[in-house]
């Protein structure tokens, strides 16, 4: 692991208060997020404020996605969380204007240290930089920064960071090629 990358890593800390709000949350995407029509993402945006997410407009949500942590899910305009991502959002999760997140791709903002026999939870948080795309099934780890206009090809997981305007692919993720725009 590159030392950027540890400085990004920190310990958790999870709150009776944080483990309570999640308890209600759970209830709240159960009976109200998880059935609502495909078309409703006004209204899932509005369910995620309520608990604390920073939501911009004109975002689409779609109501398979699963997100842990609602407070911790900063999306700006136009971003997307599609069908059965899994969000587990322990830390920062922050989609930048345009930024999209195909089906089944998992956002992981946690992980453990392996370095130490308690393996304590780490966090560290996770951007998508404007008009990136995670495309499907894709795994990307906690600290991780998707560079603008970066493309995560499907299957992909990725470990470190994406420069901006490439397009990575594999496990672990390795440069492909230049984006260029026709």
């Amino acid at each position: 692991m590159s030392e950027s990358k540890v400085t990004r890593l920190r310990p958790a800390i999870i709150s009776g208060k944080n483990k309570m709000a999640r308890a209600l949350w759970s209830i709240v995407y159960l009976f109200l997020f998880r059935p609502s029509p495909r078309v409703f993402h006004v209204w899932r945006a509005f369910l995620l404020r309520c608990f604390g997410a920073d939501i911009g407009s004109s975002v689409r949500i779609y109501p398979s996605a699963r997100i842990w942590a609602p407070w911790n899910l900063v999306m700006q305009d136009g971003s997307c969380l599609g069908e059965y991502v899994d969000c587990y959002s322990v830390a920062r999760i922050l989609l930048q204007k345009n930024a999209v997140v195909s089906q089944y791709s998992f956002l992981c903002a946690a992980s453990r240290d392996i370095s130490s026999l308690e393996k304590p939870l780490v966090v560290g948080d996770i951007t998508l930089a404007e008009n990136s795309w995670v495309a499907a099934d894709v795994f990307v780890g906690p600290g991780v920064m998707i560079g603008e206009a970066a493309v995560v090809s499907a299957r992909a997981s990725v470990f470190k960071d994406v420069e901006a305007w490439t397009v990575v692919a594999g496990n672990p993720a390795v440069f492909v090629k230049r984006r260029v725009l026709k």
